[in-house]
């Protein structure tokens, strides 16, 4: 497949680039897809949830009534998760929500993302980004020149790049990353991924292609 290359002006440079077949190419996994976003939302919850169970609360353990003749569950002491005050029944503990995938698992589910924004037609490839000073303002004229300002945009850069990251946080819109920090949510999160040439072949490196 091949895409057309713009500057940061919108305007076409009249060159073109051909994105790799074995990443932009492939059928789409949905299954490998669906347990790498699975461990990404996992891993972002605390698991800090607590419910104090009956032998945390602080209360007499005297039996409050007969065992027999009352009318009603033996309910023990006032820590009983059946009286008002009382300690909550298989309540949340702390845990860890993450889980293992295997790292091939991981990289099919990355390129399956990615070959299913080229085949949609989401991907816009620009040759470089270069801002000369962090400005919200000069990033906004940016997307208005690739004509995608209206929709949720996801910018890859091959190496971090300070001024673009500053100028893009406050657009609520926009997330800019590093081809090493890609996630298979972050490409799924966006309706439009804007490639540099530089990334590209950084993708390519990191999929060892």
């Amino acid at each position: 497949m091949e895409l057309s290359v713009y500057n940061i002006n919108g305007e076409d440079t009249g060159r073109k680039v051909t994105l790799n077949d074995s990443i932009f190419g492939i059928e789409p996994n949905e299954h490998a897809i669906y347990l790498d976003v699975k461990q990404y939302l996992a891993n972002q919850r605390q698991g800090t949830h607590k419910a104090k169970q009956r032998s945390e609360l602080s209360g007499s353990t005297r039996k409050l009534g007969h065992q027999k003749g009352g009318g009603g569950a033996r309910r023990g002491d006032i820590n009983s998760p059946l009286l008002h005050g009382g300690a909550r029944v298989f309540g949340p503990v702390p845990r860890d929500y993450s889980f293992k995938l295997n790292k091939k698992l991981k990289q099919l589910a990355r390129k399956s993302a990615l070959a299913a924004k080229a085949q949609a037609g989401e991907i816009v490839v620009v040759d470089t980004i270069n801002l000369e000073a962090p400005k919200t303002k000069a990033f906004i004229d940016l997307t208005n020149n690739l004509k995608i300002a209206d929709k949720k945009m996801l910018f890859i850069l091959n190496e971090a790049n300070k001024n673009v990251y500053l100028s893009a946080r406050n657009l609520p819109r926009v997330k800019v990353v590093t081809t090493l920090e890609l996630s298979t949510y972050r490409i799924l999160d966006c309706s439009v991924l804007v490639l540099t040439e530089a990334s590209l072949v950084g993708i390519e490196e990191h999929f060892n292609v």
